[in-house]
């Protein structure tokens, strides 16, 4: 297996139709003028969901990532915070929530904007868990919406970006930020969710292919490289 080297920093800024990004080691993205906090398929209560269909799995993803949502929350201070789709895992999934996960949630939205964005698993979300509803969302030159379209100016989620990269003789397969400098693809913030290579041929559909990076969530560091050196 060939190595390669990879440029690192404990977080990385970017920039999408101008506007620069920092895009956090969490899997978050902070747009410091708006005091904008962005985050990605939370799918929240997907243990649950699964364990309806028989599968079980250990019943601890909302809490880890409202733990996780509340960290990089507490990290950048923002004034507004956009949930880009599938933040619940199925349309049920919101009443399955407990209480202190509600009052965790609701704590999360003191005091800020909340949008959320409406998914393919949560089209439609309900009005008692307090922020916004949106299909869409523009500000300045950056349109945020779940799914892809390649558009310029374009912040989507839905297909949960990972890069497989080597370094230092060995291999790691991470989360990662896909952005081409006219639009990005964040990763999912949920515990339990999965990915999608970037090197996979939907990527291929949105992103000017010479241009696209994959900015990797590693344990301590982003790491960013050209999406044409994973594999």
């Amino acid at each position: 297996m060939t190595s390669i080297s990879i440029d690192v920093a404990s977080r990385a800024a970017f920039v999408v139709a101008g506007i620069e990004l920092v895009a956090d080691l969490s899997g978050a993205l902070f747009w410091e003028e708006q005091g904008l906090l962005i985050v990605s398929d939370l799918h929240l209560e997907k243990g649950s969901s699964f364990a309806t269909r028989g599968v079980l799995l250990p019943p601890f993803d909302t809490v880890a990532t409202l733990g996780r949502l509340a960290a990089v929350i507490a990290r950048h201070d923002p004034h507004m915070v956009i949930a880009l789709g599938d933040s619940f895992h199925d349309r049920a999934a919101h009443d399955r929530l407990s209480a202190t996960d509600r009052e965790a949630l609701a704590a999360l939205q003191a005091r800020r904007d909340w949008i959320w964005i409406s998914g393919n698993h949560d089209p439609v979300l309900p009005s008692d868990l307090g922020g916004a509803v949106a299909e869409e969302v523009a500000i300045g030159p950056i349109m945020f919406r779940h799914e892809p379209s390649g558009a310029p100016g374009e912040i989507a989620g839905h297909l949960h970006p990972k890069a497989r990269v080597s370094t230092r003789g060995r291999s790691m397969e991470r989360r990662c930020f896909a952005c081409d400098g006219e639009r990005a693809v964040m990763p999912a913030f949920g515990a339990y969710a999965g990915g999608l290579s970037i090197r996979d041929a939907a990527f291929g559909k949105i992103f000017q292919a010479t241009a696209l990076m994959a900015h990797v969530l590693g344990d301590h560091r982003l790491h960013t490289i050209a999406a044409s050196r994973c594999y």
